[in-house]
């Protein structure tokens, strides 16, 4: 019989670290825990597998689930000495999800689980406190009811609120007993309201309606964004964790909080967190009271009055900090630690390795390899390349004018400017028109994620450092200041004031998350200056690769941007992207409608000049690195005129016949011009353009030769070629070409000629075109295209479909798909490679700065990856960990 549930407690477990994938990393790091002897609640694990059957059997438990269930919770009970259920000896626990992956703030939790009206009076009988039996009691009602029962947060929050208005007070913690018996009384009467029949009142009930929820909300709509926006598969599923409760809200000697052992915005090696004294956890990342500092030295930076943990409970923060020392040291990485402390008892609830930003990853990897506890290649590993992003990207001027209009915590550093939203879906469409903003909102939570994804930056009024906007805000590399509570809201007028002044939706504000600073305006930006950890990590990372990583760039910019990212070469220049300037488009406009060689040679001789200027200058930058030239692709349509001014204006300034081009335009008109006559087939039709470009690529690098003695090697690559003829044709028109440059020069340059494989017919038949090809480059988006029939320019109003559905795991134009693509280019670099051994291979579709298309580029031995400039140090980082994750399989296989 398959196992389904592991408990954990007492000093034992069933399960360990080694497990995340059975357990979840919350289940495995508690069963963790536990066996090395700290304070945690008991508990049992439901696994992810019986998520996974869940789903799989149209939404229903395994058979043995329910026995196992029982066994778990009878051990619970064993363990802690009292029983579920029973009001004079009462077990109240909590249900929380763990997926393998930490998600946080996207999936459900219900605390204080097993209260009703008969075992909340037992609770305030065995405690002495009536206050705070109720006070969990209403607590329980508001989040089973939001989380299984589907009523809203906020229609208890407004029965509070109504409450305390009429009372007097501000603060949950001035409501008496009677305040919160009245509220209980209230919030059932809402429940049976809304739903028909009254809250339910069996334990038992209470426990299956959880569980079942957090298997649903794996399928909730912000855990699917969330797990999209991760790459997580839906197909892992997640686990359940019931853990006997203990309880922050027992008065003065009790408190609940999060830390993480050092800080997750820069690293620094120092406790940071926060704590509240007489709460739950909840209350600590809901923003809805003010947290506590940990420490004295954190409590004296920020200004706070209110005593630090370290002062208010100096035994319990002694005992913390050594816990935690030890989590660290086994882990070894930063530890993001939830806790409760209950009547001066100190309770470890979860840890896991710390969500960070990416300065932060780098620090903490640096350090930790410096302080030996890890090695290097291990802090190469330990960085996510996605999140070096966040480096890439320009910050506040110091020197620029700074008009702040409120402030609040550094909750994640960085910088942003865009126009003021209140709704994260107003948020998402502004984004899609093209629009930067900035999410203000009292406080954020789970369901704002599209929201706070499209947004360049977040605001709240509320919260603090480990607030839901802080936390997911820092996982992004979002920019946010939290807790700025000069700013007061107003959503249903559409604005916020702040010190004396009015701000609507759509005015311009920039926020400084490294100072906690909101600002009037738009303010200036400067480049970053990627030093420091950034260099020393990238370096450690430039010794394990073996993938090179060159860059698409076909201007100056972005070629000085590539070399500055530590490119090396350039892997793709398009040139057709070289001809849009008002200038020169004119001429291409005029080669493409000629209808006779003699037309075409008299544009061709106006567009050669700027093309070979263009090679010079490139061949320039790269400083005698390999630079992949791809010649003319453009699919006609881009450059053809189609109004009657524009046809006139051509006529005008080329001094041709309007209605002649006209009619060419007609004639060149196609249905389907993304497989119309564009690539090779223009060089093949037209020789004389591919005849013009060689010339200009060989005669620039001559030129670059001649100044500097530093011969640069172009590699002229013929794109959409199909057939081994065609590659023939094209190889002889290149060598032809250069023949006579070289000739007339009296200097030659060595040059490599190869194609771009993105026709399936293509790799199919690489052998053939390896005769005459030295070198392929895997055109990945165009591959994409054509392998699934599927335009990337117009797939987008079907593609988030297929997404939805778990058609697609991912989009197949962002992460290569490995099983057809993939095995298209793999079949392409055996049949290419066995014609011509050891011939150069790379890819150049957007892919090529994916971290997981890197990893499978490094498995089939690719030569290179070629990716956008601001994605190459992110390849970089990619191609090192593919290659220890390489080295480290072929340890495991000689181990076997």
């Amino acid at each position: 019989m398959s196992k389904w549930v592991y408990g954990f407690g007492g000093g034992a477990a069933d399960g360990d670290a080694s497990m995340k994938n059975l357990l979840g990393g919350k289940g495995a790091n508690l069963a963790e825990m536990s066996s090395l002897g700290l304070p945690v609640p008991p508990g049992f694990t439901i696994t992810t597998e019986a998520c996974v059957h869940y789903y799989s059997n149209g939404q229903t438990y395994p058979d043995a689930l329910k026995g196992q269930v029982a066994e778990g919770l009878a051990k619970v009970e064993g363990v802690v000495g009292k029983r579920f259920g029973d009001a004079a000896n009462l077990l109240l626990v909590s249900v929380r999800s763990g997926a393998r992956a930490s998600m946080p703030g996207m999936m459900d939790t219900v605390l204080n689980l097993g209260l009703n009206d008969q075992t909340v009076e037992g609770l305030a009988g065995l405690s002495g406190d009536r206050r705070f039996a109720f006070d969990s009691y209403r607590r329980f009602i508001t989040m089973y009811s939001n989380v299984v029962l589907g009523i809203g947060h906020d229609r208890f929050e407004e029965l509070l609120d109504d409450h305390k208005d009429r009372q007097g007070v501000s603060i949950d913690t001035d409501l008496t007993a009677k305040d919160w018996e009245r509220l209980v009384g209230d919030y059932k009467a809402l429940v049976e309201r809304e739903l028909g029949r009254p809250f339910p009142q069996d334990p038992h009930d209470q426990l299956w309606g959880a569980i079942g929820a957090v298997f649903a909300s794996w399928m909730n709509d912000r855990a699917k964004f969330y797990r999209r926006m991760h790459d997580i598969p839906e197909s892992w599923g997640t686990a359940v964790n019931v853990q006997s409760m203990v309880f922050g809200n027992m008065g003065e000697t009790s408190a609940t909080g999060v830390a993480f052992t050092r800080n997750p915005s820069t690293g620094e090696a120092r406790l940071y967190g926060e704590f509240l004294i007489n709460a739950q956890g909840e209350d600590v990342v809901a923003g809805i009271r003010t947290p506590q500092s940990l420490t004295r030295a954190g409590r004296e930076e920020m200004g706070d009055k209110a005593p630090s943990m370290e002062e208010a409970m100096p035994e319990v923060f002694g005992q913390f900090v050594d816990v935690i020392g030890r989590l660290e040291s086994h882990y070894r990485d930063m530890q993001d630690i939830e806790f409760t402390v209950e009547q001066g008892r100190l309770w470890m609830l979860q840890t896991r390795n710390g969500k960070r930003t990416a300065k932060s990853a780098l620090k903490v990897a640096v350090d930790l390899a410096s302080e030996g506890v890890i090695s290097r290649e291990e802090a190469v590993s330990r960085v996510e390349p996605a999140a070096l992003d966040q480096l890439l990207h320009p910050t506040l001027d110091p020197m620029a004018h700074r008009h702040v209009i409120a402030t609040g915590l550094p909750a994640s550093p960085g910088a942003a400017t865009g126009k003021i939203v209140f709704d994260a879906d107003e948020a998402e469409r502004l984004n899609q028109l093209g629009d930067a903003v900035i999410l203000v909102r009292e406080e954020t939570s789970p369901e704002d994620i599209h929201g706070m994804h499209a947004a360049r930056g977040i605001v709240t009024a509320r919260g603090g450092m480990t607030s839901h906007a802080a936390v997911v805000a820092r996982g992004m590399g979002r920019p946010c200041v939290s807790g700025a509570g000069e700013i007061r809201i107003d959503d249903k007028a559409g604005e916020f004031t702040a010190r004396g002044r009015t701000f609507r939706a759509g005015q311009i504000i920039t926020i400084d998350g490294a100072k906690g600073e909101v600002l009037d305006g738009a303010v200036d930006m400067i480049e970053p200056e990627l030093t420091g950890d950034f260099q020393t990590l990238m370096g450690w990372a430039d010794e394990v690769r073996r993938l090179r990583v060159r860059a698409n760039a076909e201007t100056p910019h972005d070629a000085k941007t590539a070399r500055g990212f530590g490119a090396e070469g350039i892997g793709l220049c398009r040139t057709e992207h070289m001809f849009f300037d008002g200038d020169r488009i004119a001429a291409v406009r005029e080669m493409i409608l000629a209808d006779d060689e003699a037309g075409r040679r008299v544009a061709l001789a106006k567009i050669e000049p700027f093309q070979k200027a263009d090679f010079v200058e490139l061949f320039e930058i790269m400083a005698g690195l390999p630079v992949t030239i791809r010649l003319l692709d453009p699919p006609l349509h881009e450059f053809i005129p189609h109004d009657e001014a524009d046809i006139d204006a051509l006529a005008a300034s080329s001094g041709l016949d309007a209605g002649k081009l006209k009619r060419r335009a007609r004639e060149l008109h196609e249905t389907n011009p993304m497989l119309g006559h564009r690539g090779c087939r223009l060089g093949v039709a037209y020789p004389e353009i591919y005849e013009m470009q060689v010339r200009a690529i060989l005669e620039a690098a001559l030129e670059v030769k001649a100044k500097s003695g530093d011969a640069p090697i172009p590699e002229i690559m013929h794109p959409l070629v199909a057939l081994g003829l065609e590659m023939k044709y094209l190889r002889e028109l290149t060598d032809r070409t250069a023949h006579a440059v070289f000739e007339a020069a009296g200097d030659r340059v060595e040059y490599l000629v190869g194609t771009m494989i993105e026709l399936p017919r293509a790799a199919l038949r690489a052998g053939d075109l390896a005769e005459h090809a030295e070198f392929f480059s895997f055109g990945t988006n165009d591959l994409t295209q054509t392998t699934f029939g599927i335009s990337r320019d117009d797939s987008g109003r079907f593609l988030q479909a297929y997404l939805d559905k778990g058609v697609f795991e991912t989009d197949p134009f962002v992460r290569l798909d490995q099983e057809g693509v993939g095995e298209l280019i793999e079949i392409a670099t055996e049949r290419g490679r066995k014609t011509r051994p050891g011939m150069k291979l790379g890819i150049c579709g957007e892919h090529g700065g994916d971290p997981a298309s890197i990893s499978f580029c490094e498995s089939i031995g690719l030569d290179y990856v070629s990716c956008s400039p601001y994605r190459v140090p992110i390849a970089r980082l990619a191609a090192a960990q593919a290659a220890l994750a390489a080295a480290s399989g072929e340890e495991r296989e000689k181990d076997r």
